[in-house]
């Protein structure tokens, strides 16, 4: 008989402490595994269910970004007043169309982002909207989507704003989202919690999306049949609130373009001015642009132009969203790479619920960092996460090559030589139809990375497997769309020393919280962190190995086999 049923006779006596003892070490395995086998066989069909219905909802990339796009294109973005009265000025902004949706942010200010039902309500709109009378001369009388709204009446009383409800913009500080991670009753639900919590709101992508069409607007003066989208995190489904927005100038879309010559008669083409290189080409866009921007851009302050990165770029903040903007005109496979994203994202929920926590995980201990330098990026973290989903025994995602095999003609894609296909609908990827829980992934996760041979291996999840790392940078991780490229090149060893030694910390604690019966939400006022609550505290050497650098113990599948010999022992 085991030790630990002996110790529980010994503290308990008899029959009683031994049925005691057998329902300890049940609710131990139970915790280990996620679930009980009646609550794992209920999240099963509930998964299918959902898989179902999310195949049944399914909107191709492309298709979001239409609409979004559209959306913003019937919008503005508007100043308010602070004794601001909502009936009032929504019933005065009505007087030029049918408004579809409306809400209210703090920035510095009050602001209103307002989509019309039509894009003539805008034109319409600007007809009633007045050049400001002061220091008319020394302005720049550039019509823009960004206006301000001037009360001409009586002044409302103080508290009138006091009914407003205001959309959030950021996140909610980390100290206050481990108290309210401590309170859920499993790993699970805390995983989930910090999603919901982080995740960008259906009102900040509007927001996102208007600023990108704003940018468009100026662009236009230039390339008319331009558009600007959004990519990274602002539309792959992993960004959270506060996060940077990475914008993208397409000319691709201006008409004109690549037509097919007849085969006898006349042909009319454009004279275009040609430059030494396509690099060169998008530095002189770029340029100009960031001209135009930054003295003829409302609200755009602080702009750079940095032409000679490897990508070039325009950075700038955008003053009344608060948000940090990167203007990019020739970044293609970046958008591949956001599409890439959002596909493993729709194709299983786990993907992005794991991918909140990983990477709040990361930024709290300094893994990764919004200041250029040594540390790993949220990309590269991103990846190293849907590598460990595919991985699996029954793998949770397909590997890059498999969506390529299932694509269809539409889908092909060659980008500065680059294979960059892959399927669009994910309605034609077969489900694998694993099972595990996101408490059992986040687990197995930092125990795969804390014991993985980062110094022979290599990240790929084109092929799903490992690969003999190339001499150089300690870390590897190929480039999805850019085999010859090394998206984690910048990492140092000191770097990825922190990061193994935090995903077996990490490990240690959650095994920690197999012991802990956590408190429901409705107990203490404050409940002790535990569970994913407890990572996102101050690094700290865990109790009992003071002194070590790492915990050597056996891996999760091992302790599991040695609790399930204890249960047949004890029966």
């Amino acid at each position: 008989m085991s030790s630990s049923i002996s110790l529980c006779r010994l503290h308990m006596g008899g029959r009683s402490g031994l049925e005691k003892c057998f329902k300890k070490l049940n609710a131990r395995i139970q915790r280990r595994l996620g679930t009980n086998v009646v609550a794992a066989r209920r999240e099963h069909l509930t998964k299918d269910v959902t898989l179902t219905e999310q195949r049944a909802e399914y909107r191709s990339f492309e298709a979001v970004q239409a609409e979004r796009l559209e959306q913003a294109e019937r919008s503005v973005l508007i100043g308010c007043p602070n004794n601001l009265n909502e009936k009032k000025v929504l019933a005065y902004l009505s007087r030029h169309g049918d408004i579809n949706k409306c809400f209210f942010y703090e920035n510095y200010g009050i602001y209103a982002v307002v989509e019309y039902a039509d894009k003539g309500s805008i034109a319409s709109l600007h007809e009633g909207t007045a050049i400001p009378s002061v220091d008319h001369e020394s302005m720049v009388p550039f019509k823009s989507r960004l206006l301000s709204l001037r009360s001409l009446g009586p002044v409302e009383p103080p508290n009138s704003k006091a009914g407003l409800q205001f959309q959030p913009q950021t996140t909610i500080p980390v100290n206050l989202l481990v108290q309210k991670l401590s309170g859920e009753e499993s790993i699970g639900q805390q995983i989930t919690t910090l999603r919901e919590a982080y995740q960008l709101t259906e009102e900040n992508i509007r927001l996102r999306f208007l600023v990108c069409s704003l940018l468009k607007d100026i662009a236009a003066a230039y390339f008319p049949e331009c558009t600007v989208r959004p990519f990274g995190s602002s539309v792959n489904g992993l960004g959270k609130l506060g996060c940077d927005l990475d914008m993208f100038l397409d000319l691709n879309v201006i008409g004109g373009r690549n037509m097919a010559l007849p085969k006898a008669g006349f042909s009319l083409e454009y004279q275009m001015k040609q430059d030494n290189s396509e690099r060169a080409v998008t530095q002189n866009i770029l340029s100009v642009i960031g001209d135009c921007v930054n003295h003829f851009g409302a609200g755009c302050v602080g702009v750079m132009k940095i032409l000679n990165a490897r990508c070039p770029l325009i950075r700038f903040a955008h003053q009344p969203s608060d948000f940090q903007c990167d203007l990019t005109a020739n970044n293609r496979v970046a958008m591949k790479c956001t599409e890439l994203l959002y596909l493993y994202g729709e194709l299983d929920q786990r993907v992005r619920s794991l991918a909140f926590a990983v990477r709040c995980w990361a930024r709290v201990h300094g893994i990764t960092s919004s200041i250029p330098g040594a540390w790993i990026t949220n990309f590269s973290l991103t990846v190293m996460l849907l590598f460990f989903l595919q991985r699996r025994s029954t793998p949770i995602i397909p590997t890059l090559d498999d969506l390529r095999d299932v694509a269809g003609p539409t889908d092909r894609s060659v980008i500065e030589g680059n294979d960059c296909t892959f399927v669009s609908d994910f309605t034609k990827i077969r489900h694998q139809g694993n099972t595990e829980t996101s408490e059992q992934l986040l687990y197995d996760f930092f125990e795969f990375y804390g014991t993985f041979a980062f110094d022979r291996m290599s990240i790929n999840i084109r092929k799903g497997k490992e690969q003999n790392k190339p001499e150089g940078a300690p870390l590897h991780i190929q480039n999805p769309f850019e085999p010859s490229l090394n998206i984690s090149k910048n990492v140092d060893v000191k770097q990825l020393g922190r990061f193994v030694t935090l995903c077996q910390e990490s490990s240690w604690l959650l095994q920690q919280a197999e012991n802990k019966a956590p408190q429901a939400a409705g107990g203490a006022a404050k409940a002790t962190p535990w569970g994913l609550a407890s990572l996102l505290l101050p690094s700290q050497e865990p109790k009992g190995i003071k002194g070590r650098k790492t915990r050597k113990r056996e891996p999760a599948s091992e302790g599991i086999k040695s609790l399930l010999e204890s249960l047949k022992k004890t029966s």
